[in-house]
């Protein structure tokens, strides 16, 4: 009998302590939401620094701008890294989600694209203008044209603006407002001559920062492209970990040597 009892304890303490182990390692996980390269490709870099410090840092990719938010949002992931903080609060006060920035690590080059026009002063009037449609990107898309000359915004509004806060549109600009997914598309439409965009996503149709018709001349430094998680795990050991390694000398490195014509590091 006592033998029997001997066993049972064993095992029992066995599972415990495999039980005990599990948990340990799933809190040196951390789970980071991306949707589309260079993110998801920082994200990885950051994922081999972190794994020298016994920490995991699983990748989970998402199709669309709204789904890294909701994982996060919802706990199904501790962090986000694909958005700037405009976006982040423009999310925020739609759902009502308490999402916060931790840390900016790059600026990309946006600007306009053109396949009709090499020269600012060939843009006609009339010409129709494809811009996000969410006020967060489209605010500094007007900015950008604002500051071509192209068009007068309402004094103050700045980056903040809508195309209802364009006084003065010489040459009649006509806007055509998309997601920001599918401007890559509006770029090859024959009705469109002037299209904005983030390298990100013009890439996808064989295009660079050095191809765009004009750029973002004074970059503001709200738009970096932030590290995000939540107001009630911003100061986890996870997301400590998870901010060292997303500005690492690694990332750094990763950055200047592989991305230095399409963005910034901003730290």
């Amino acid at each position: 009998m006592k033998k029997v009892w001997f066993i049972f304890i064993l095992l029992f303490s066995v599972i415990i302590s495999g039980c005990g182990a599990k948990k340990d390692n799933e809190d040196k996980v951390i789970k980071v939401a991306s949707q589309a390269p260079p993110m998801t490709d920082v994200v990885k870099v950051a994922a081999k620094e972190a794994k020298k410090e016994g920490w995991e840092i699983k990748l989970v990719q998402v199709n669309d701008n709204v789904a890294y938010n909701d994982m996060v949002s919802s706990k199904e992931a501790d962090a986000s890294f694909a958005q700037h903080k405009p976006f982040m609060e423009k999310y925020n006060k739609e759902r009502k989600a308490n999402l916060v920035d931790l840390q900016p690590i790059y600026d990309a080059k946006v600007g306009f694209y053109s396949k009709k026009y090499k020269e600012v002063k060939d843009i006609p009037n009339g010409t129709k203008v494809a811009i996000p449609n969410d006020i967060s990107n489209e605010g500094r898309a007007l900015a950008i044209l604002e500051e071509q000359g192209l068009i007068k915004l309402k004094d103050g509004v700045g980056v903040n603006a809508t195309t209802k806060d364009v006084v003065e549109n010489p040459k009649d600009f006509q806007w055509l407002k998309v997601d920001l997914l599918n401007l890559s598309e509006a770029y090859s439409e024959s009705k469109v001559s002037l299209v904005y965009n983030y390298p990100t996503y013009i890439s996808k149709i064989g295009l660079k920062p050095s191809d765009a018709l004009f750029l973002e001349k004074n970059i503001d430094s709200r738009f970096s492209i932030q590290l995000v998680a939540r107001e009630d795990n911003k100061d986890s050991e996870k997301i400590k970990e998870l901010k060292k390694v997303m500005k690492s000398k690694a990332v750094s490195k990763y950055l200047k040597e592989e991305h230095k014509d399409t963005l910034i590091p901003s730290f």
